[in-house]
């Protein structure tokens, strides 16, 4: 059994900086950001091995986004620099519990219930 808790979003200015949360109960192999715009899809942001390193980045994301972990806290994080509006979404915290050496959206199969980023042009 898993528990997620987002914390983090807000409101920030275009070119700044947000550091988003997610609190982990129950043990995890991999550990994801995802995010959701008004009326798009939901699409994959950034992924972690809760114990071992890899780490992978959508483009969109990639150089301005930084997914870490701390297994102290049992905490998930996601560094978000340079934003930009486009990055206006509901983030959420995801988990998967089994084991594959790929992840698809559907291999995670705990959901945390969001937390809202707004950037502002």
């Amino acid at each position: 059994q898993v528990q997620l808790v987002e914390s983090g979003g807000g409101l920030v200015q275009a070119g700044g900086s947000l550091r988003l949360s997610c609190v982990v109960s129950g043990r995890t192999f991999r550990m994801g950001w995802f995010r959701q715009a008004p009326g798009k899809e939901r699409e994959f942001v950034a992924a972690i091995r809760w114990s071992a390193f890899g780490t992978s980045y959508a483009d969109s994301v990639s150089g301005r986004f930084t997914i870490s972990r701390d297994s102290g806290k049992n905490t998930l994080y996601l560094q978000m620099n340079s934003l930009k509006p486009e990055d206006t979404a509901i983030y959420y915290c995801a988990a998967q519990t089994t084991y594959t050496v790929y992840a698809r959206e559907s291999d995670y199969n705990y959901w945390g219930q969001g937390t809202q980023v707004t950037v502002s042009s």
